[in-house]
């Protein structure tokens, strides 16, 4: 099962597994396959205890996940902390989405976050509060891969992070957009299908991977977008990607750091009960529907604002949900893909990490009997 990619990382099983959750990280990088640490929703002093963390807790090695986007308000601004240019991009927030955003939290009874619990509004969605972030990444000889999740990352990062003796790599919905990280020199490429969980393009899986596989040629592409199983792990490998990149299955197993209620959620939903909504992010991004990607939806309200604004108007919604998540049912955010519908159970992650590499030595085994 090992890959070039593998052997160039170190690693066992060509199995990643992107997270929030820095033990789900730990589990699966010492189970044979790499942990990658989503790291947007931590402030670069909060990201630094959890790389510290995960320094004393993976015997090997571990990746971490930012999210620079192409294009977004704010981009090109230069010359200002991550504090002045929040305070900027709030005087571009509507009140009347602000207003609206805390009316349906109102209507379905969720609490207001306790006094003293104040949080940033805007997460590292920019270059300008990214750029901490890659500084506490270089300060972590552990955090041997770095990958982008919305577009290709700015030069300046890919050399930094090259020059330091990491890969880097960008998430990709296109052909086009798998071009725009070769030329820019990226170290592989992320091809996820429309139906992964977060930002995602319209183009599925099965037809994606193999155009952008194509198109790229010799720099490895992880196939993400849907895989909840070995099968399909040798499915991508045998149309030639390096490894599968995974990321909803680790929403449910037992490290997770995922309230019980919203856990429920996730085990119970099918995989027709998600949708591509901006109603969170500002950008496309695949989660379960409910009542708030509803109302955002409907022809009388506000239309969801670009990215960062309309997280900037949405993130205590993210907070207070994640704090009362028995209030918060009908309207928390719940990003996760389609692969939802085969997510029935609690596991270990290392199981989950066993369990992948089981059902991919049987559907090798499979196909072979095929050709005998």
């Amino acid at each position: 099962m090992r890959t070039e990619f593998c052997e160039q990382l170190g690693i066992e099983f060509p199995i990643f597994a992107f997270t929030h959750c820095r033990d789900v990280v730990a589990a699966v990088s010492n189970a044979g396959g790499l942990g990658v640490l989503g790291a947007v929703g931590f402030t670069a002093e909060q990201l630094e205890v959890e790389l510290a963390w995960l320094d004393e807790h993976v015997t090997g090695i571990y990746g971490v996940d930012l999210v620079i986007p192409s294009k977004y308000e704010g981009k090109g601004v230069d010359g200002l902390t991550p504090e002045q240019l929040e305070k900027q991009l709030a005087q571009m927030v509507p009140q009347g989405h602000r207003d609206f955003a805390q009316q349906i939290l109102t209507d379905h009874h969720v609490p207001a976050l306790p006094d003293g619990e104040h949080h940033n509004e805007l997460l590292g969605w920019t270059a300008t509060t990214a750029g901490p972030q890659v500084d506490v990444i270089l300060n972590h000889p552990k955090a041997k891969l770095v990958a982008n999740a919305l577009g290709t990352p700015p030069d300046d990062v890919v050399k930094r992070i090259q020059d330091s003796g990491r890969v880097i790599g960008a998430l990709c919905g296109s052909v086009k957009h798998a071009m725009n990280h070769k030329a820019a020199g990226l170290d592989f490429v992320v091809c996820q299908g429309t139906e992964g969980g977060g930002h995602c393009g319209e183009v599925s899986s099965l037809v994606l991977w193999p155009q952008v596989i194509d198109a790229i040629g010799d720099v490895p592409v992880l196939a993400a977008g849907g895989i909840g199983n070995g099968a399909q792990v040798a499915a991508a490998l045998a149309m030639g990607a390096a490894g599968a990149w995974t990321g909803s299955l680790w929403l449910t197993v037992e490290e997770a750091n995922v309230p019980p209620a919203q856990m429920d959620t996730y085990l119970e939903a099918t995989s027709h009960d998600t949708v591509r909504s901006r109603s969170w992010t500002g950008k496309p991004c695949r989660m379960l529907k409910n009542d708030w990607t509803d109302a955002w939806e409907s022809t009388d309200t506000p239309d969801p604002l670009p990215m960062p604004l309309q997280m900037m108007v949405a993130l205590d919604g993210v907070k207070r949900g994640h704090r009362y998540p028995e209030a918060a049912k009908d309207v928390n955010f719940n990003p996760v893909g389609q692969v939802v519908g085969m997510m029935n159970k609690v596991e270990r992650s290392a199981d989950v990490v066993n369990r992948l590499v089981e059902e991919y030595v049987t559907a090798y085994d499979r196909l072979t009997r095929l050709n005998g």
